[in-house]
């Protein structure tokens, strides 16, 4: 065998397994991107308390949301996606926390991100989630609000400063409490 001949075997030997490796890996991911995922630590995360980066959710209703638009109220921002094993597991509370919230100024976003458009509206169905939901399908959101794994949530209160950051699926007690705390601060009263 010539020397080119051996060096195309040796690129074909060495390639052929990483190839399979990189198949095997995006099978394993069912639709998650890489670097993507569910978040390993749970509970409340330290936040600088700075101003909420506005942005325009194009909603699954047709609509468009802008965070501005819902100054003067408490707002609860979650980053969910479907394949979420914890978000499927607070997706029915959340939804009831949020129908009684409902005379309050109280508003919840749904951010759905690194998934697929079918998916999400299979788990909005399901769950009935109730509350205004959009997918961030170029991740802007997502990555203006630093979000590493899911679910993670964004308190921001009636001025519009991020007051608190939940990673993880979130107790109702402590869901409740949060949302109860910066109504009072807010002089809205609370659930």
């Amino acid at each position: 065998m010539s020397r080119r001949g051996w060096i195309m075997l040796g690129t074909a030997v060495t390639l052929i397994p990483l190839f399979a490796l990189l198949a095997w890996a995006a099978v394993q991911q069912k639709g998650q991107p890489t670097g993507a995922g569910i978040n390993a630590q749970f509970g409340e995360v330290r936040v600088d308390e700075t101003r909420a980066a506005d942005f325009a959710l194009p909603l699954t209703d047709g609509s468009q949301l802008r965070l501005s638009d819902l100054a003067g109220k408490v707002v609860m921002v979650d980053f969910w996606a479907s394949w979420c094993g914890p978000c499927r597991q607070e997706a029915a509370m959340l939804n009831r926390i949020y129908a009684g919230y409902a005379d309050q100024p109280v508003e919840f976003v749904g951010v759905n991100i690194w998934d697929t458009p079918d998916a999400a509206a299979t788990f909005l169905v399901e769950f009935g989630v109730g509350y205004p939901t959009g997918a961030d399908a170029d991740g802007g959101i997502a990555l203006n609000y630093g979000v590493r794994g899911i679910p993670e949530k964004f308190f921001i209160d009636a001025d519009g400063v991020i007051r608190r950051k939940y990673v993880g699926p979130m107790p109702e007690d402590i869901l409740r409490d949060t949302l109860d705390g910066l109504l009072t601060e807010a002089g809205g009263g609370g659930g």
